[in-house]
């Protein structure tokens, strides 16, 4: 890192420099340091034991909140009586609730409790929703008892009753939203990059982290999902709590052996710092080559604990250069104003995220492609000849053959493409996109037969469900790439102090998935149906609409998204730590 030398106040020496070569420190810069006296950074702390057990944790968690999901839109109608347009709103803004808490546990995390603590905080929140909906559930909203079914409806409930429903199912959101961007973060830090071993297994990891929420969600989807639907709704809620207890038991059990990273402060503040400092010196005429730049000791004595590493000077975004650098005769050395004067490694965080927004931003119109494996592939599906045997296949069951293309596609990869191309995150984000795309045109292919083979009455097809297989596997397919692709890209771009954050933006890029594909949808709706003259692409009768036009719609926009991708990927430049080199994964070479 560049410290001034034409500058006598900082040419000497730092004393957390001196005492760390007195005392003989033989210590990487970014091994982890523990804040728990038996999860020691030792050869027996981490690794494959600890994040196997993060991998059920996962697991078990995920099951327990799909229990939830799957079926929430059918409790709301069927149990509290909404109609289908209130149901939808209300899921709609509980599940952006839960990407929005995300943002919350990943401030709290880096900011002030660290991963460990800010975990087990959020499960235990999670648990005490879950087992306060079961309990809710049993006593004031299953009435009479077996009601909710397809059959038998459910009585009215006072507004008392219905606030405990949404305290219960909110706590669950807060829980889970908390918990997730740090959990996948926490798994990260029981490999240590600087290892090749442990390297390789990091990046094994976060393709098993995404396999193991499939599974989790797999047996949610099917088997809670029967039990829920056919009005066992408290028998479906307990079994979530037990399996939300059972993953915080096994996340509880491992802690003598987790790697903890404490958290470095308040990041909104070091941002600003940046800011504000680069804005006094606007004026000031800076030196080439990042020269006079400034590097701190403070940053030392948090190296020594193994806090974080510092961050390379990059090129770009100059004008925030002019908040580390040193004035000669400003005496902004001896004054120690952060506000004045701020290190190289807290510029380069804020450059680094200023880096990693557009490639963020391009990952957004993949969610909105991602999203209508829940919403239209189901409605379309329910348009479609679905009987196997005697045997209605639910169209929402579908969603079984993107989980099981997963796991597939996970394996696959590991075992056999890894071997015949070294793929960056990045190039794999763009391979997600291209795959997500082929996942429109299918369905919008599968449309057009379905069209063809309509009936006369009513909204269906005598086209059998059975061909929206390759739709849905597309779907898991591009998820494989992309989503676990940025779940390794964010974690390891983002800076030390801010890696819950990098696991957050994976999820707010599904939320605003969500809420671009509504704008999307209402544009299209909007514009088709104009004057009322015309039935539009999406009606209630599919039969009467162009649903393939608007498949083909989202395949064309995800082309134009391909086309920003690059160019922002090969911008890029990634992030470049002492002791490591970021370039790996920081270039897109096409």
């Amino acid at each position: 890192m560049v410290h001034v030398k034409s500058n006598s106040r900082v040419a000497e020496m730092s004393k957390a420099e001196q005492h760390s070569k007195e005392v003989g420190v033989d210590m990487k810069l970014g091994v982890v340091a523990s804040d728990k006296p038996p999860a020691a950074a030792g050869r027996r702390a981490g690794g494959w034991l600890a994040g196997n057990l993060l991998l059920v944790n996962q697991g078990l968690a995920t099951l327990a909140f799909f229990g939830v999901n799957v079926n929430l839109v059918l409790f709301l109608t069927r149990v509290l009586q909404q109609s289908n347009a209130d149901a939808a709103n209300n899921v709609s803004k509980w599940t952006g609730s839960v990407y929005i808490f995300s943002l919350i546990g990943a401030f709290l995390s880096d900011s002030y409790w660290g991963r460990y603590k800010t975990c087990v905080v959020f499960q235990l929140v999670f648990l005490l929703g879950l087992a306060l909906l079961s309990l809710f559930s049993n006593l004031f909203l299953i009435r009479p008892t077996g009601c909710g079914d397809q059959q038998t409806p459910c009585g009215a409930h006072t507004g008392f009753e219905v606030k405990l429903f949404y305290l219960a199912i909110y706590m669950v959101a807060l829980g889970n939203g908390g918990y997730q961007p740090n959990i996948a973060s926490f798994g990260a830090d029981q490999f240590d990059e600087e290892d090749p071993v442990e390297a390789h297994s990091k990046i094994s990891f976060f393709g098993y982290f995404y396999l193991a929420l499939n599974l989790g969600s797999l047996f949610s989807n099917t088997c809670l999902s029967y039990v829920e639907d056919h009005g066992m709704w408290a028998l479906g809620f307990w079994a979530s709590s037990v399996s939300a207890f059972v993953a915080l038991a096994v996340f509880v059990s491992g802690t003598r052996n987790y790697r903890h990273r404490p958290p470095v402060g308040n990041p909104i503040s070091r941002f600003c710092q940046v800011v504000v400092a680069a804005a006094r010196k606007w004026r000031v005429r800076m030196l080439p080559r990042g020269e006079n730049l400034y590097e701190g000791k403070e940053l030392v004595e948090v190296e020594v604990k193994g806090w974080r590493r510092r961050i390379l000077h990059t090129e770009g975004f100059r004008f925030l250069d002019r908040a580390a650098f040193i004035d000669e005769y400003s005496g902004e050395l001896s004054s120690g104003n952060p506000w004045r004067l701020c290190t190289v490694t807290q510029v380069e965080e804020v450059k680094c995220i200023l880096r990693l927004l557009p490639i963020w931003l391009c990952t957004i119109p993949y969610s909105v492609v991602f999203t209508q494996m829940a919403s239209l592939f189901v409605v379309q599906g329910a348009a479609m000849r679905r009987t196997v045997g005697g045997f209605a296949i639910p169209p929402s069951t579908m969603s079984a053959v993107d989980i099981l293309s997963v796991v597939a596609f996970i394996f696959l990869y590991k075992r056999v493409l890894r071997r015949f191309a070294a793929l960056t995150e990045l190039r794999r984000m763009g391979i997600g996109l291209v795959v997500g795309a082929a996942a429109m045109i299918a369905a919008g292919l599968v449309e057009r037969f379905r069209l063809r083979n309509a009936s006369d009455n009513g909204n269906a097809s005598s086209l059998h469900i059975a061909w929206q297989m390759p739709q849905y596997a597309l779907i898991g397919a591009s998820e494989v790439f992309m989503y676990v692709g940025q779940l390794e890209f964010f974690n390891g771009q983002a800076p030390d102090g801010l890696k819950s954050f990098g696991s957050a933006l994976c999820m707010t890029s599904m939320a605003f998935g969500n809420f671009v594909s509504d704008l999307i949808v209402t544009a299209v709706v909007g514009v088709t149906s104009s004057g009322g003259r015309r039935s539009g692409w999406i009606p209630a009768n599919l039969n009467e609409g162009h649903l393939d036009r608007f498949f083909f719609l989202l395949a064309v926009l995800s082309g134009i998204d391909l086309v920003i991708y690059v160019a922002c990927a090969n911008w890029y430049k990634g992030i470049e730590v002492e002791g490591k080199c970021g370039k790996g994964s920081g270039n897109l070479h096409v």
